[in-house]
């Protein structure tokens, strides 16, 4: 059983964990680890995450539509992808450990500091946003893969996306964040039952978590609409060189 304080700690960690994904991405590498410590079997963390996950991102999309932020029918489109990669990614996830996985991300987590630091959007005031037809069938096959990954570990897929998102489509930070969480939060849908019919979450410490996640996705979203593109790219930077180091080194 839970104690107070652990509960406390646990929620504490998911505002932190909230925000980070909202923003940039990453926050599960902080989660994951915390539900191990607190007695949870690896796989049984991986699909407790998700809970959290889950309802984290209903948080997040309700925060960047309260600020009029959103791209539809666009993050449908990509987010069915998505849900589809995902079902295949989170059946790996149940039957293969894979932790090449590290050294493989954080060599996509260097390659996506390179695309924020470098990327074409300067001045999103600027930027001709490219939605059309061809653009579009790219990013959807693109949200496929990605999907995969998402459903497979979760871990970093934030950077992925709104890299993929800025490269792709060329819009700015902020309407990458709003899709981003619509995205996870639809493919989370896939994972998460994949786990359920797996029988690995344990719901007490998933919806103690989801307390902090949903918090923090909330605060996040409003907070990067204001503070817009420059200060989203120097979180993204600094987190995901942090996070590369990390699952290098790990």
């Amino acid at each position: 059983m839970m104690d107070y304080l652990q509960a406390f700690f646990l929620i504490f960690i998911g505002v932190i964990a909230g925000f980070v994904n909202t923003v940039a991405g990453g926050g599960s590498l902080l989660t994951l680890p915390i539900l191990i410590f607190l007695g949870l079997p690896p796989s049984i963390a991986n699909g407790t995450n998700r809970v959290a996950i889950f309802l984290q991102n209903i948080s997040g999309i309700a925060g960047f539509r309260s600020k009029g932020v959103y791209v539809f029918p666009y993050s449908i489109w990509v987010g069915i992808s998505a849900l589809l990669g995902a079902i295949l990614g989170a059946q790996v996830s149940v039957n293969i450990k894979g932790d090449l996985f590290n050294h493989i991300l954080a060599i996509i987590m260097v390659a996506v500091v390179l695309i924020t630091i470098f990327n074409p959007i300067k001045n999103p005031s600027e930027t001709i946003e490219r939605f059309g037809k061809k653009h579009q069938t790219i990013g959807v096959i693109t949200f496929f893969f990605i999907g995969i990954y998402g459903g497979f570990i979760q871990a970093g897929v934030g950077f992925i996306i709104m890299g993929s998102l800025t490269l792709i489509n060329r819009i700015s930070l902020v309407k990458s964040n709003s899709i981003k969480v619509f995205v996870v939060f639809t493919y989370t849908i896939a994972a998460l039952a994949v786990f359920i019919i797996e029988d690995q979450i344990n719901w007490m410490y998933g919806l103690i978590l989801a307390v902090g996640n949903m918090t923090g996705a909330w605060v996040a979203s409003r907070w990067s609409v204001g503070k817009g593109d420059v200060w989203i790219r120097r979180f993204m930077i600094v987190m995901v060189t942090a996070l590369a180091i990390k699952l290098w080194i790990s």
